[in-house]
């Protein structure tokens, strides 16, 4: 009898299982069954993510257009297919494709917050700023834990210059990262800290400039422009040792971006009659780092101006070695040379240091999308994300060891 129970409670669960897949793959449409997965098992679906992943984006488009044609409730299929009208430019195409899905009765929440994603990014990437801003909004009413509404909606924000709505969306993504991204959150908060520091600088609100440069140095120890603009407001109060002291501290954290503060400190250094300070920080980074032609150029820069071209040349050659490809190095070499009206030896010491480098003028280029610039900057104007810029370097012209000076 207990084996007839068991056969029979095997066979429930058998039948049970059997009528869920039935349920999850078929659905009752117009008094006929319709197979869910008929159009993703079609060769036309299989072929366009083919294409996709070859990015052949015509062809892919029509693989799943017809795979689309087999089953027009095909919901994965028409969003694919609208976000590749938005990446081909096609925007029109691609609002229309989402809006017609959003139509549809019975979409799931989720299903509807994920449609309105697509819509937003179909509406940022034509220009429609408010309804995309909308549509991120309606998708974070419906999944409050959306991070790709919440990215979209503070890259947004940013593009319009709202700092502040940009810092509080950015504040709510950073609660979701995980551990591991945690740190590059703070970063970027940080950078927005020190965006509406500037903005009250505008507003001659020095108060609040100043707690939000300090509140971005708080979140990130290595955010170089925050206490580049302190210290223009510490200046600005008049209290130009408060600026010495914050931009020597940029230094100590950040020595790879310390040359931004240099042309500040060495002002500053001048105005209080104390040159000599400018002059030993300056020896005391190159110390640290051999390899620091920025130092160099700074000091050789400095000494230049104040009468002694000799000692500003040997230290420009020696930068030169480090960073042959350096325009500014080539065009200060010059300046001095011309000072000691072109003596035959050192225009030779010249010629041989850089008979093999290349002078160009885009020598930052960004990590992330490899847009290239002439000068650092904090946000890169086309995939707009934070701090990704790094200078270019070529090898140097010769071994650094042979250089002492």
């Amino acid at each position: 009898m207990s084996s007839y129970l068991l056969l029979a409670a095997l066979i429930a669960l058998l039948s049970g299982l059997a009528i869920g897949k039935a349920w999850e793959r078929y659905k009752l449409r117009d008094g006929k069954w319709i197979d869910r997965r008929r159009s993703r098992e079609s060769p036309h679906y299989m072929l366009g993510l083919n294409f996709l992943v070859a990015n052949q984006i015509d062809l892919a488009i029509e693989e799943l257009s017809r795979a689309a044609a087999l089953d027009s409730d095909a919901l994965e299929v028409h969003m694919i297919l609208g976000t590749l009208y938005r990446e081909k430019g096609q925007v029109g195409k691609a609002i229309t494709e989402h809006q017609t899905l959003l139509q549809r009765p019975k979409l799931s929440r989720l299903e509807h917050a994920n449609v309105l994603l697509c819509l937003g990014l179909d509406y940022k990437r034509g220009g429609f700023v408010d309804r995309a801003l909308e549509a991120f909004t309606e998708v974070l009413r419906l999944d409050p834990k959306n991070e790709h509404a919440l990215l979209n909606l503070q890259k947004l924000h940013e593009e319009q210059h709202q700092w502040t709505e940009a810092y509080d969306t950015r504040r709510r993504l950073s609660k979701l990262a995980d551990i591991d991204s945690r740190p590059q959150s703070q970063a970027i908060l940080a950078f927005l800290e020190n965006e509406i520091g500037l903005e009250a600088m505008r507003r001659r609100d020095h108060a609040e400039a100043i707690r939000r440069f300090d509140s971005a140095i708080d979140l990130d120890a290595r955010a170089v422009p925050a206490y580049l603009n302190l210290g223009d407001v510490r200046v600005a109060q008049g209290s130009e040792r408060d600026a010495a002291a914050i931009w020597e501290k940029l230094i100590e954290v950040a020595p790879d971006r310390a040359y931004l503060a240099f042309d500040r400190l060495e002002a500053l250094a001048i105005r209080t009659g104390r040159p000599e300070r400018f002059t030993e920080l300056c020896r005391r980074l190159i110390d640290n780092n051999t390899q620091d032609w920025r130092a160099r150029l700074a000091l050789s820069r400095h000494l230049a101006a104040s009468g002694y071209p000799r000692e500003a040349l040997d230290l420009l050659f020696a930068a030169l070695v480090q960073n042959p490809h350096a325009l500014g190095i080539h065009q200060a070499i010059w300046r001095a040379l011309g000072q000691l009206h072109h003596p035959a030896a050192l225009v030779d010491r010249y010629g041989e240091l850089t008979e093999n480098a290349v002078f160009y003028l885009d020598p930052h280029v960004c990590m992330r999308c490899h847009y290239r610039s002439t000068e650092l900057l904090w946000q890169c104007p086309h995939c707009h994300d934070w701090n990704t810029f790094v200078e270019e370097r070529i090898a140097p012209a010769q071994d650094a060891t042979q250089v002492e000076v």
